[in-house]
């Protein structure tokens, strides 16, 4: 079944800042696990999950189970405008409050699962 990604959809994804602060995160990082994006984004697990299932839904991410941890990472499927506008929105604004501060508390948590690879 073909991914149906469309300009409105995306776009209303992308408006909600702590979808945002997500997807630009797991862009720059590749693959992340709740507890990570939970502890960067400094924001209680409920929220990102709904959050996370909102993105899942809409084939934003894809999502997988490795023992407790669950992981998420973009669509590597994504039409490559859908990816062009967020490897722009990234490169504009990472260097700015709060996505500067995520990467920085992602960087510095401790107890931060090992380093995976995307499968």
């Amino acid at each position: 079944m073909a991914m149906i990604v469309t300009p409105e959809s995306l776009f209303r994804i992308l408006a909600d800042i702590t979808r945002l602060r997500a997807i630009l995160l797991m862009q720059s990082q590749g693959e992340l696990c709740v507890c990570e994006l939970t502890h960067a984004l400094d924001t209680i697990q409920p929220k990102i999950s709904r959050h996370l299932a909102v993105l899942r839904a809409q084939d934003i991410v894809l999502d997988r189970r490795a023992g407790q941890w669950v992981y998420y990472r973009l669509n590597p499927d994504l039409p490559d405008w859908a990816r062009t506008v967020i490897e722009a929105t990234a490169a504009e604004v990472l260097k700015a409050a709060p996505f500067r501060e995520d990467h920085a508390a992602l960087r510095n948590m401790p107890n931060r699962p090992g380093t995976r690879s995307i499968t």
